[in-house]
């Protein structure tokens, strides 16, 4: 006698660094292979939403959250657990039973396509940027010279000159180089 395990339908929900998310389509296809790995039929996936974060989790303030809804056996989400818990990319994982939804519903909710035509479009700007890297010239730019401070003031005395402080202190008497009343220095 031979048992077929009976398949429930899970929501998973996945968080994963920002800076893991950039270079999506490999993000995307990291997630179907613990799907995978848990024996799971993948019923549809999304990119949810990226948010800031409550509070810092692996030094990380932002993260973007990914919905899968995957039909798998009872001991799937142990798997699921196990595999994010190794992996890198992925930081937590939230998986509860999708009871409260119809099959149509869940569907509806799989745009699997706008996530590679997404990371298609990643890909390309991600290409056109290092063609921009690529032809920038090596050297400091050349910036004009700042105008004095004491040419935009009204052309007053530099700072550092002895008659200006005295006539700043409003004794209206020039300090000499020396710094001292003494006539032999």
């Amino acid at each position: 006698m031979t048992q077929t395990a009976t398949k429930t339908v899970y929501e998973v929900m996945f968080l994963v660094n920002q800076g893991e998310a950039a270079s999506l389509s490999s993000l995307v296809e990291h997630i179907n292979e613990v799907l995978a790995r848990a024996e799971g039929d993948v019923v549809s996936m999304r990119k949810w939403d990226e948010r800031r974060l409550a509070f810092p989790i692996e030094k990380q303030k932002r993260g973007v959250y990914f919905l899968a809804y995957v039909e798998m056996t009872g001991d799937g989400p142990a798997k699921i657990e196990r595999d994010v818990v190794i992996s890198e990319k992925i930081m937590r994982v939230l998986i509860t039973k999708a009871d409260h939804l119809t099959e149509e519903e869940m569907k509806s909710h799989d745009k699997r396509d706008e996530l590679a035509a997404e990371a298609k479009l990643r890909a390309e700007q991600g290409e056109s940027a290092e063609e921009k890297r690529s032809t920038i010239s090596v050297g400091a730019p050349v910036q004009d010279e700042p105008e004095a401070k004491g040419d935009a003031e009204g052309g007053a005395e530099p700072e550092g000159e002895p008659e200006a402080k005295a006539e700043a202190k409003g004794t209206g008497e020039t300090a000499d180089a020396g710094g001292s009343d003494d006539p032999e220095n």
